[in-house]
């Protein structure tokens, strides 16, 4: 049996029902962080920023090489979200999961490696808050990282290449660990 689909009307921006900036500031926020380390290509960090707008991140720490805002590559990716998502500058990645494990979040590192926790078997607990760390384009996650990290998952893939672009990682990890959680907002 085929499934029918209804025809759409495109909706137009105004028809969004998006938030205003100030009541995004505002709104009660999701319960996940997004740590960049070593982040070269400022596009990505763009999109990770729009990203993190979508929905409702708390945070995002720029680590290390990875470029901050305001710079015009940045903002031509991320559509104005710089101005809506908090973010914060650190130069060292591992001070970041220091902090934020002494404030009980779970750090979990985008990477491959052995004994990681597929994304589709990864279960967010409730009430927890997380940090996601997505590393470099080339070198992926530092391995010091990893190490210091609660949880290693791993995106399943199955075709010829190796590894996804970090900003479509992002954008994979969050919606999936999003629409995961029972009340993310």
């Amino acid at each position: 049996m085929t499934q029918k689909y209804t025809k759409s009307r495109k909706l137009k921006n105004e028809e969004l029902d998006r938030l205003e900036v100030s009541e995004f500031k505002d709104a009660k926020k999701s319960p996940i962080i997004i740590i960049l380390d070593n982040i070269r290509s400022l596009n990505n960090i763009g999109s990770v920023f729009r990203t993190s707008d979508a929905f409702l991140i708390e945070k995002i720490y720029l680590c290390g090489i990875t470029a901050q805002p305001p710079h015009n590559d940045i903002r031509k990716t991320a559509l104005g979200s710089t101005e809506t998502v908090a973010w914060e500058y650190a130069e060292n990645t591992l001070d970041v999961i220091t902090k934020l494990k002494a404030e009980d979040v779970t750090l979990c590192a985008i990477e491959q490696a052995e004994n990681a926790t597929m994304l589709n078997a990864f279960i967010p607990q409730p009430n927890q808050k997380y940090a996601f760390v997505f590393g470099n384009e080339v070198k992926g996650v530092d391995q010091k990282v990893v190490d210091a990290s609660d949880v290693v998952i791993e995106i399943p893939q199955y075709g010829t290449k190796h590894s996804l672009n970090i900003s479509v990682s992002c954008g994979v990890v969050v919606w999936d660990v999003f629409s995961k959680m029972k009340k993310p907002i």
